[in-house]
C-alpha cells in the first residue's frame, strides 16, 4: 500500500516508521522544513516509570521498540540511562515506598535506594536527598536529532519519501483511494491517510473531523546548559514528579499533596523537575504546565520557574550548575480522556486523525504507531 503521512512530528514518523517496517510505501508531507513543535521541544526521555497502569503496557513496548530501533538507527541517541527520583522528606519517601512494593513494581523497574546507593549509579548526585527511586526501564533520545535520523534511515528502504515545506489544504476519500492537496497545488495519491496534527487543533484537523477533537494544549518551559563537565548517568526528577504522573496515584500521594505544599512558584507554573544530560554534556531541565482551557498562552517565558528549576538542580548535585545555554517554551497536544494514550479516529474510509499523547509522545510514539497501523491492518 501507499500511506500518505500527514506531519512530521515524532507521532507523524512513528507512523511512517511502522508503514515502512511492514512493507508500504510512504509519503510524509511536514508544513516546515523540519518539525519545529513538541516533538523537538521535549527532553527526549521515553518515561516508563509513572505511566498508569492502564498504559504501561504500552509504554513498555514503545520504550522496547525505541531501542530496537536504536540498534539500527544509531543516530537517535538511545540510551536505556534508567532514572532516579530523588526524595527529602518523610512524606515523599513514603510515596516512594508505596510504589517500590506494589505487584508492578518489578515491571516498572523500580528499587528505592538510600544516598550512598543513589550515588553509587550516580556519582554526579552529591546533594541533599532522603533517598532515590530507581526505574532501571527508563531511558532518552535525543529529541532533535532523532527525527531527521529516522528518516535518513527509511529513505534508505527506497520506500519512504519525505516531503517538507508543505501544508495540506485538503484530503478526499473514495472507492479507489485516496487524495491529497497541498498548498503547493501537487496532489498526492494512496491508499490511505494518517494525519498527526501535533497542537494544532483548527485547520485541516478540524475540517476532518467535523469539530474540534476531544484535546486541549499544553504549554511549557524548558532549558538547557553548557556541558556539566561530568557525566550525569541517568535521568533524575524531583518528588514534585509524583503529583504529575498517575503511576504514582494512591494514598500516599494523597496524603503527600495534602500535607506538603509546593513551593509558591512550582504551584503557580504546575511544576516538576525532569532532568537528563544531552549527548553534548549539557543538562535538558525543566518544566512548567500551562493549560489553554485556563487561559490563553502568553508568548514570553517567565524568569522565576527557571530560577527554581536552578536552585533545584544545584541541591541535588551539590554544586552550580553551569551557564544556562538556552531557554525555550514548547506546546503539545493532550487527549482528555483519561484512558486513552491518545486521541485516534477514522473520519472517513482510509483517513485517520492521530493526536494527544500529552506529555507522552517521545514515550509513546512508537507504540501510538505501531497500534494505529494494526488498527488499519497495514
Amino acid at each position: 500500500m501507499k500511506i500518505i503521512v500527514i506531519g512530521g512530528g515524532i507521532l507523524g514518523t512513528a507512523h511512517a516508521w511502522s508503514a515502512v517496517v511492514r512493507g508500504h510505501r510512504v509519503v510524509q508531507i511536514e508544513r516546515e522544513r523540519e518539525a519545529r513543535g513538541a516533538t523537538v521541544r521535549n527532553f527526549g526521555l521515553v518515561w516508563v516509570s509513572g505511566r498508569a497502569p492502564g498504559e504501561l503496557a504500552a509504554a513498555q513496548r514503545s520504550r522496547d521498540l525505541w531501542e530496537k530501533i536504536g540498534t539500527e538507527v544509531s543516530g537517535i541517541g538511545f540510551r536505556p540511562c534508567g532514572s532516579l527520583t530523588l526524595v527529602r522528606s518523610a512524606a515523599e519517601l513514603a510515596v516512594a515506598e508505596d510504589v517500590s512494593t506494589r505487584p508492578d513494581a518489578a515491571d516498572r523497574g523500580f528499587t528505592l535506594l538510600d544516598p550512598e546507593a543513589v550515588r553509587r549509579i550516580n556519582p554526579a548526585l552529591r546533594g541533599d536527598f532522603r533517598a532515590g527511586l530507581h526505574c532501571s526501564r527508563d531511558g532518552a533520545v535525543e529529541s532533535r536529532i532523532a527525527l531527521p535520523a529516522l528518516r535518513s534511515h527509511l529513505a534508505g528502504t527506497g520506500r519512504y519519501d519525505f516531503v517538507p515545506g508543505r501544508e495540506v489544504r485538503s484530503v478526499e476519500s473514495a472507492e479507489s483511494g485516496v487524495s491529497v492537496r497541498d498548498d503547493h497545488g501537487t496532489t498526492h495519491r494512496g491508499d490511505a491517510v494518517i494525519h498527526c496534527p501535533g497542537a494544532s487543533h483548527g485547520g485541516l484537523t478540524r475540517e476532518l473531523l467535523g469539530s474540534a477533537p476531544p484535546v486541549r494544549r499544553v504549554r511549557l518551559q524548558m532549558m538547557q546548559t553548557a556541558p556539566l563537565g561530568e557525566e550525569l548517568t541517568t535521568a533524575i526528577a524531583d518528588a514534585d514528579s509524583f503529583r504529575y504522573y498517575p503511576g504514582f496515584a494512591g494514598d500516599a500521594l494523597e496524603v503527600l499533596t495534602a500535607n506538603q505544599s509546593q513551593v509558591p512558584v512550582a504551584a503557580e507554573h504546575h511544576m516538576q523537575l525532569l532532568c537528563v544530560q544531552r549527548l553534548d554534556g549539557g543538562l535538558t531541565i525543566g518544566d512548567t504546565h500551562e493549560y489553554d482551557d485556563d487561559a490563553v498562552f502568553g508568548f514570553d517565558v517567565d524568569e522565576g520557574p527557571y530560577e527554581h528549576l536552578r536552585q533545584v538542580v544545584e541541591s541535588l548535585l551539590g554544586r552550580p550548575l553551569p551557564g544556562i545555554a538556552r531557554r525555550w517554551s514548547g506546546v503539545y497536544s493532550q487527549c482528555l480522556d483519561p484512558a486513552a494514550i491518545a486521541f485516534r479516529e477514522q473520519v472517513s474510509p482510509g483517513v485517520w486523525v492521530v493526536t494527544g499523547p500529552g506529555g507522552r509522545g517521545m514515550t509513546l510514539g512508537p507504540a501510538i504507531g505501531e497500534q494505529t497501523a494494526d488498527l488499519m491492518n497495514l
